[in-house]
């Protein structure tokens, strides 16, 4: 995995990803005590940044292989990136989701024209479950996040942040990546070390999934403790990926942990401030900027929004809850 993959998956995506918008409000410059810059990533296709690591694995298939047909697994964002980029290029897909994922993803998933495929993720493993139908069904299996193809496409995220911070005048910042398995983390990591060395990536977890700070803080790969939940959904892995790990290991500061309500918070304060919507695993890296800040360097701060598929009474329970977020 290097920044030569991501280069070519940057020409493989251009004209087909938006470039999405680096954003700032002087009301959350205030609530941080630093310039705060946000990388809308909910306003890509499909509501995430992982519409990018889908086209990329998918365009990377000789088109004779891409009839055969893809499978992911997916709490709901890689779901949706691969079913969209699978339509696009006229291929089935299937996609093994959560039971307990939020009904618009799973919905969603379902209308871009994917199978979808439900398990129990207290109970069954996904991994599992997708390798057989993989191999039972002759599928292009395409890992969410320990694949990369993915990690490259997630990459070119981090290419439009070095370009755009460099263009607001900043070359020196902590980048927060809200962070699961870390494919969109490792991918912004490498990309900033070549594009921009003084914007440090810094993982952004919710409490009870913090593996990835405590394995940077050990130096080696822990899991989660079994049975822990979050409203978090998207980022709720068990451990960090093999391939992501040194990667993040090598490139990232100490990871940061935010709780629930901290999440919520950012909700409400990005609706607010930028009128943008987050889900709440899509807003752990504003929440870390906004009110962790002490655990912050610098006078600016990146953080990654990085999707925004929430279903409607989760984002009523942050307006209701929280109001300006502030």
């Amino acid at each position: 995995m290097n920044i030569d993959m991501i280069r070519a998956a940057e020409k493989r995506l251009r004209g087909v990803v938006r470039q999405t918008p680096l954003l700032g409000s002087p009301f959350l410059d205030e609530l941080a005590g630093r310039r705060v810059l946000v990388k809308a990533e909910c306003l890509q296709h499909t509501g995430s940044f992982k519409f990018r690591g889908a086209w990329s694995a998918i365009s990377a298939i000789a088109p004779s292989e891409r009839q055969r047909g893809v499978i992911a697994y997916s709490s709901g964002n890689h779901a949706q990136g691969i079913a969209y980029a699978a339509q696009k290029c006229g291929i089935p897909a299937v996609i093994v989701m959560p039971a307990d994922a939020p009904q618009l993803k799973i919905d969603n998933t379902r209308r871009l024209g994917a199978e979808v495929v439900t398990y129990d993720r207290y109970s069954e493993d996904r991994d599992a479950i997708g390798s057989a139908l993989a191999e039972e069904r002759n599928l292009h299996l395409i890992r969410p996040f320990d694949e990369p193809l993915v990690i490259a496409g997630q990459g070119t995220t981090g290419l439009e942040i070095a370009k755009q911070a460099a263009d607001q005048g900043i070359s020196t910042a902590d980048v927060l990546v809200c962070c699961g398995g870390g494919g969109l983390t490792s991918g912004i990591a490498l990309a900033l070390a070549d594009r921009a060395p003084g914007l440090r990536p810094r993982t952004v977890e919710p409490v009870g999934f913090d593996d990835v700070a405590r394995s940077l803080a050990g130096g080696e790969i822990v899991e989660n403790a079994p049975g822990e939940k979050s409203i978090c959904d998207a980022i709720v892995t068990p451990a960090p990926g093999r391939l992501t790990f040194p990667i993040m290991q090598t490139h990232c500061g100490a990871g940061i942990v935010v709780s629930d309500a901290d999440c919520l918070r950012a909700m409400a304060a990005a609706f607010t401030r930028l009128k943008i919507v987050l889900e709440p695993g899509g807003a752990v890296a504003l929440a870390a900027a906004l009110f962790h800040k002490d655990t912050i360097e610098g006078d600016a701060v990146v953080a990654v929004a990085s999707g925004g598929n929430v279903d409607a009474a989760m984002f009523m329970t942050a307006l209701e809850t929280y109001g300006t977020g502030e």
